[in-house]
């Protein structure tokens, strides 16, 4: 009796035309837009990936740490389907990692194998088999079966030099990477880096404060008192508070830094006065303030960070409407920033009137407004970007950063605002190795769409192909002062 041979597994095939339209004449169009922009490098103004492995340029421990754990995507969608974050290496502290434990990334890679199903058509699917088969060279499809194969294969490649974060900078074709930073942050890996010979790259950090302006949330009165020893500046009066932030703002610009980040449950931003200001943030660090006081504070303390922007010159960046840390028990054991911020409704028209009046027609502010409430692009964002000239709308990024949501993204804002009132892509990821396969999906969904204005007689192709490269160079670079 004869055994038959086995079945070869599977293999990822990436199909060349992926996320180009069907019709033929118009797949056509998108194809040479695409390949326009193909091999342009990578702006990404907007990440976190930390500063640190550039710097210390040390190899990857494992492929979980490298593939699993830093991607919230990926994370998320194992946890709804009833795998603890712990399985996953969810938690700890970032800046001082546990050991490589070689038998728990072994078990979390097979739990991502098993669970493959369930990111068919989610971008994760799309971002990850490009970067298996285009970075790692690895083209089996995940499963049970292969897990081990698939984990050693991984594991080898990210063993050699070329995989170092440094090496896979200049593979990448990088030209600007954007890290999110504390306050105070005393920056020493940008530092070590901007005065490395060997470094020929672009780093910069960006300010990102959400942490010192939340009045009502826990600690907050001791994280002032870190402030203050960051900055030199007595943190014991809203005035000092001012001085403080403007302190460390100068230092980041001094690193290199373009942007300060703000990401808070709304957009409103208010000015106070100075009197009750004071007063309300006396209250706040001696623990006494209201809910309300805390947020009024708050609006007004964002108001302040606007108010510097437009002195300074950072681009401030906002992306409100998220309830973060959903499952209070998770944060309790896990800490902040696992994957469960959960979307809410946001309103900017008023909310940002009183910023817009200040400060919308000053040449030196610069407003990128980001939302994953898609009602509002249309709604709001294009209209405000259609009259501000300080206002930008910011690229579809988390929930939105799927191919139909850019198309949705671009039919809502370009109408009312154009093109050049927009951002450019920003990935906003620690998943390092996935960078260039977040920015080919919108590469291609671009030149999807602007293929379709082409066949449309809504654009000649010269426009087309001069509107790909903005978008994925020049705009970027405008909207971040870069």
């Amino acid at each position: 009796m004869t055994t038959s041979p086995a079945a070869a597994p599977p293999r990822i095939a990436l199909h060349p035309d992926r996320l180009l339209p069907p019709d033929p004449a118009t797949r056509s169009v998108a194809r040479e837009l695409y390949a326009a922009v193909r091999d342009l490098p990578i702006v990404s103004p907007h990440g976190h990936v930390p500063a640190r492995w550039l710097a210390d340029d040390v190899p990857f421990p494992d492929p979980t740490a490298l593939l699993i754990t830093p991607d919230h995507y990926l994370t998320r969608l194992l946890h709804a389907r009833g795998v603890p974050l712990t399985d996953l290496g969810v938690g700890g502290d970032e800046g001082h990692p546990a050991p490589p434990d070689p038998a728990r990334s072994r078990a979390a890679f097979r739990l991502l194998c098993r669970h493959w199903p369930a990111f068919r058509g989610t971008p994760v699917k799309l971002w990850l088999e490009q970067v298996l088969v285009e970075v790692l060279g690895v083209d089996l499809v995940p499963s049970e079966a292969t897990a081990d194969d698939l984990y050693d294969a991984v594991a080898a490649r990210v063993a050699e030099p070329g995989f170092r974060p440094r090496a896979l900078y200049e593979r990448f074709r990088i030209d600007v990477l954007a890290t999110t930073d504390d306050p105070c942050d005393d920056l020493r890996h940008h530092a070590a880096l901007r005065d490395d010979p060997a470094w020929r790259g672009r780093v910069v950090p960006t300010f990102r404060p959400d942490r010192y302006l939340e009045a009502g949330e826990p600690g907050w009165p001791d994280r002032l008192d870190a402030l203050a020893e960051a900055s030199g500046a007595d943190t014991g009066t809203l005035a000092g508070w001012v001085d403080a932030m403007q302190r460390r703002r100068a230092s980041f610009a001094e690193h290199g830094a373009v942007s300060a980040d703000h990401g808070h449950r709304d957009a409103r931003m208010a000015p106070l006065d100075p009197a009750d200001g004071e007063r309300l943030y006396a209250r706040a660090r001696a623990g006494r303030a209201t809910a309300a006081e805390a947020e009024a504070l708050r609006q007004g303390l964002l108001f302040e960070m606007a108010r510097m922007s437009s002195e300074d010159g950072l681009v401030m960046t906002l992306h409100p409407g998220v309830r973060r840390d959903h499952h209070a028990p998770s944060r309790e054991r896990l800490g902040t920033d696992i994957g469960a911020d959960i979307p809410v409704p946001v309103e900017f028209t008023e909310a940002l009137r009183p910023v817009l009046h200040a400060f919308g027609t000053n040449p030196r502010f610069r407003l990128v407004v980001f939302t994953i409430d898609e009602t509002t692009f249309s709604r709001e964002l294009a209209p405000l970007a259609g009259f501000y000239p300080s206002l930008y709308v910011g690229a579809p990024w988390w929930f939105l950063d799927a191919p139909d949501a850019m198309d949705r993204y671009r039919a809502a804002v370009t109408e009312t605002a154009g093109f050049a009132k927009t951002s450019g892509f920003v990935d906003d990821t620690r998943a390092y190795l996935s960078i260039p396969a977040r920015h080919d999906v919108a590469r291609r969904a671009d030149a999807a769409y602007l293929a379709r204005l082409v066949t449309a007689h809504r654009l000649t192709l010269e426009e087309a192909l001069e509107t790909a490269r903005d978008l994925v160079t020049t705009l970027p670079r405008k909207a971040f002062r870069l």
